[in-house]
This record gives structure tokens, C-alpha cells and sequence, in this order.
């Protein structure tokens, strides 16, 4: 197959889901325009980050095509007159840093291709939907039947995941949806086993795993073909939207917000748990749950993207879960996603943040049992429950499933082994990365700490305390050599040292930066 013959391009070593944060350093005015240079970062590393230069304009650029998501971003007004000002300039400038900071910390923005291209030029500056196009086209090389009706734009999140409307020439009427993604972070599986595998997902039967049509690989991308529902997703259901829209429109401010009724969660919740389960009995990595991932088939709710971890690609809840060193297991980040998708079906929005401190009232107290152990403080620092905990929880338990499909996904021993190497490298990746923001937040306790109002007293004051004792002990020093010096009858006489004018502290006392 031409698709296959594709020279490898390797797996992207770049995770697109560590937030990038940008700070405004500076401002240089030019002849007709001021000049922004802005400081970005990715992750917590100081070393990971680098300089851009933005105008007024590009910020407005930028802004102009966020609007589709719906949301009133702070971007500071235009000014015709007076805009090179320098009290003015200074005014733009922290408006400017409001708005990063707002598009920075909102979690859909910050991963969407627009943002990252104006923040990460250099990592950012291909056209995945070109280079999706030449993989596809070359695949239809050797696959006539299938024929391209319109490109999804930007129905996914991903910037390296793009979605095609599909049609069998012989069956005009019957739509399918095409996904290509490229590899990411998290491929470690040997291109012949990666390949085996993708091609495996076609005869994986499930009664709550939304069937592949057709699927095929290469040693630098996968291509997937499942049949398309006019429904959408379980995300769709929540926020009212529709399947074909782009993602920021979609779900970036919902105009209702609404939560499922208490048995659609109930009957919803067990589902997915009852696949998840079977995953992880079959030692099949996961780790990509959220709403946008289940696919709503009549009142049956159906997994989607298991190549996902296949191809290595970072989670879509992976800012939140790598701050919790206790979330350290694919299993673990199941069951704390499953509490994300459990808030989003239960207040029809996704929590402010992680840890949650206090749950809004629920349909049922049952349900904050589920949520508290799965979002709370608690749960994040001690870790998550099982998937069969949860399943015996009173919020499932007593659900009836009608469904008589039987499962059947036949893994062979070779490549079950390889899914347990490649499941224990992702899962050693996490763990380093938790570990690096663990050391990274005590060392910023320790120096916020350090530098506080309060600590800052408290050094002074002992610094004045051994100051006083240090002139106490060098008074009653030379208190005790005037007084042998006399006992001698040397007749020799040294100066006294009052304590009421106490000598300076030595150099020995700490003086700690500021």
C-alpha cells in the first residue's frame, strides 16, 4: 500500500499539552508603532523558553480569530492618537499581559493551534491539515473506494489530529469520518508492532467501543476510518452542539448550561466504566477519557481514539493530573479523567479547577461520593480508587445493562507484551515529569516563604537577638579580662564595651537575599 511506503518522519518529541505561559519583558517604540517583547516558556523549566516580538496588530489578529469560541477576551482598545505616549504604552502594556494571562490559563485556548502559533512560532509554523491531506491522498492510491467529501476543520483539539468527511463510491449515501494523527511523545512501541496493533483495533467488539471500519499505519502516522453519526458525542449532548462545528465554538462558552438527568449519568457511568475495565484487564493502555471521546449511539454511550495511546499522544486532562505525583498509573488517570467527564455530565461544565474544594449541589448525594473520590483534595493526594471500586459504588451499582454483546478483542501474547513495556514507559515519563513540578513548586514555596513580609520580620528580629547577645557575651568578656588584669596587678587597663551601646552584629549573622 502506497500509505505504508511514506518515509518516517519520527514521533514528535514535543508534548502540545504542557501550558506555555508568556510574560511581556519589555516595549520599544518604533517610528509609527510600539514593539512587545514577550518572554515565553513551556513547562516549569526557565531554560525551555525563549523571546518573541508582537505588535498591537498581531494581538488583534490573534483576537479576531479567537471569536469564534464565543468568549469576551480583555484585549486592550485601539488607540489612534496618542498611542505612542509613554504613560499610555505602559497602560497597553499591562492590558496586553491581562490578556496572555487569561488565553494562557483557559485550557481549551491554550491548546489550540492559534494560540501556540502566536506564542511558538517555530515549533508551530507547519500545515498539519497539508500534510494529513498528502497521507490521505496517498492512501486513496491503493484504497479507491473511499472518496473525500469536506475536511472537519478544527472539529478535534488536537493540532496534529485532522478529521475528513467520507463516502464509499458505491454507497454515496453512507458517510464515515477519516482521523490521521502523527506520533507523539509517548510512542514506544516498535513500528512493527505499532503497526500490528493499529491494524488490530478493526476486529475489537465491544459493546461500549464505537467500531473501527478501517484502519492502517505507517513507522510516522496512523489513519482511521469509523462511520459517522449525525449525534456526536456525549460532549455534543451536554453543550448542546453541533458534531461538525469546530471545537472553540463548540464547547468554549456554552450558551445553556445544563447537567444530564440523574439516570442518563447513572446508566452513562456505568457504561464507560464497564469498558474501561475491560481495557485494563486486557492490559490495554487508555488514558485518553473525556466527553469528546464518547460517541452517543441511541442511549448507548461508546469509546472512541484507542489508537490514541498507540500513537503516543498526551492526554487531554494531562496538565491537570501530572501536578498529582499520586495519579502515577494509566489506570489512575482513567478513573481521574472519569471524575472530570462525571462533573461535566453532572453541572454541564468542566470544574474551575483541580483539586475541587467544595462540589455544587448534585442530583444525588451519590454522585458527590463518586466526584469527591476522584477530584477532591483528598483523593488527588492520596491517590484514585479502582475502576471496580467504583463500579460498587451506590451511584452504579444497582444499573441494569441490557446490552448482550459480547466483548471480544484478541490481543496475541507478542503484543501484549509489547503494550506492557510501552504502558510502564508512559507511565515513567508521567512519574519523572510529576516529579520535576513537585521539586519545581517546593523550590517556589520555599522562596515565596523566604521572601514573605512575615519572614522577613521574623529574620530581623533575630538578627537583632544575636546581635544583643553577641554584645552581652563580648561585655562580660571584657568585663573578666579587666578584672584578671587587675587580679594580675599587671596595672594594664582595656577598654570596656557598655552594654547599652551594643557593637554591630558580625558578618556571621545570615542576611538572606530579598
Amino acid at each position: 500500500m502506497a500509505f505504508m511506503e511514506k518515509p518516517a518522519a519520527g514521533k514528535v518529541l514535543l508534548d502540545d499539552t504542557v501550558p506555555l505561559t508568556a510574560a511581556i519583558e519589555a516595549s520599544q517604540s518604533l517610528q509609527s508603532h510600539t514593539e512587545y517583547i514577550i518572554r515565553v516558556q513551556r513547562g516549569i523549566s526557565v531554560e525551555n523558553s525563549w523571546q518573541i516580538i508582537r505588535r498591537y496588530s498581531d494581538f488583534d489578529l490573534l483576537n479576531n480569530s479567537l471569536q469564534i469560541a464565543g468568549l469576551s477576551l480583555p484585549l486592550p482598545p485601539k488607540k489612534l492618537i496618542g498611542n505612542m505616549d509613554r504613560e499610555f504604552i505602559a497602560e497597553r502594556q499591562k492590558g496586553l499581559q491581562n490578556y496572555l494571562n487569561v488565553i494562557t490559563t483557559n485550557h481549551i485556548l491554550s491548546n489550540c493551534e492559534l494560540v501556540k502559533k502566536f506564542l511558538d512560532p517555530n515549533n508551530y509554523s507547519a500545515n498539519y491539515t497539508e500534510i494529513a491531506l498528502q497521507h490521505v491522498s496517498m492512501f486513496f492510491r491503493s484504497e479507491p473506494k473511499w472518496e473525500v467529501v469536506e475536511p472537519l476543520k478544527d472539529i478535534g483539539w488536537r493540532i496534529r489530529k485532522k478529521y475528513f468527511l467520507m463516502k464509499i463510491k458505491n454507497q454515496p449515501k453512507e458517510r464515515l469520518v477519516l482521523s490521521w494523527a502523527d506520533l507523539g511523545p509517548d510512542k514506544y512501541l516498535s513500528d512493527k508492532d505499532f503497526q500490528c496493533l493499529i491494524k488490530l483495533l478493526p476486529s475489537c467488539s465491544h459493546p461500549y467501543i464505537y467500531r473501527v471500519t478501517f484502519a492502517t499505519a505507517n513507522e510516522s502516522s496512523a489513519l482511521l476510518i469509523r462511520m459517522f453519526n449525525e449525534k456526536g458525542t456525549l460532549k455534543d449532548l451536554i453543550y448542546k452542539a453541533k458534531p461538525k462545528d469546530p471545537f472553540l465554538k463548540k464547547y468554549c462558552n456554552p450558551k445553556k448550561i445544563q447537567g444530564l438527568e440523574l439516570q442518563q449519568i447513572k446508566t452513562y457511568g456505568r457504561q464507560i466504566l464497564e469498558v474501561l475495565k475491560f481495557l485494563h484487564d486486557k492490559g490495554f493502555p487508555y488514558g485518553h477519557l473525556h466527553a469528546s471521546n464518547v460517541m452517543l449511539d441511541g442511549d448507548t454511550c461508546r469509546l472512541l481514539d484507542l489508537e490514541n495511546s498507540l500513537l503516543g499522544l498526551p492526554s487531554f486532562y494531562r496538565s491537570y493530573f501530572s501536578q498529582f505525583r499520586k495519579i502515577n498509573t494509566l489506570e489512575s488517570v482513567d478513573v481521574h479523567c472519569f471524575g472530570h467527564l462525571l462533573y461535566e455530565m453532572t453541572y454541564g461544565r468542566p470544574p474551575d479547577s483541580v483539586p475541587v474544594d467544595s462540589f455544587p449541589p448534585a442530583p444525588s448525594m451519590a454522585v458527590v461520593a463518586v466526584l469527591e473520590s476522584t477530584l477532591s483534595c483528598e483523593a488527588c493526594k492520596n491517590g484514585m480508587p479502582t475502576v471496580s471500586r467504583l463500579l460498587q459504588m451506590p451511584l452504579f451499582s444497582d444499573v441494569l445493562l441490557t446490552n448482550s454483546e459480547k466483548p471480544q478483542f484478541k490481543i496475541p501474547t507478542k503484543l501484549k507484551e509489547a503494550l506492557k513495556i510501552a504502558k510502564e514507559c508512559i507511565e515513567k515519563r508521567l512519574i519523572e515529569e510529576q516529579k520535576q513540578i513537585h521539586q519545581h513548586r517546593r523550590l517556589r514555596r520555599a522562596q515565596s516563604h523566604h521572601g514573605s513580609e512575615e519572614e522577613r520580620k521574623r529574620r530581623k528580629i533575630l538578627a537583632r537577638k544575636k546581635s544583643k547577645r553577641s554584645a552581652v557575651e563580648n561585655s562580660e568578656e571584657h568585663s573578666a579580662k579587666y578584672s584578671n588584669s587587675n587580679n594580675s596587678g599587671s596595672g594594664a587597663s582595656s577598654p570596656l564595651t557598655s552594654p547599652s551601646s551594643p557593637t554591630p552584629p558580625s558578618t556571621a549573622v545570615e542576611h538572606a537575599p530579598f
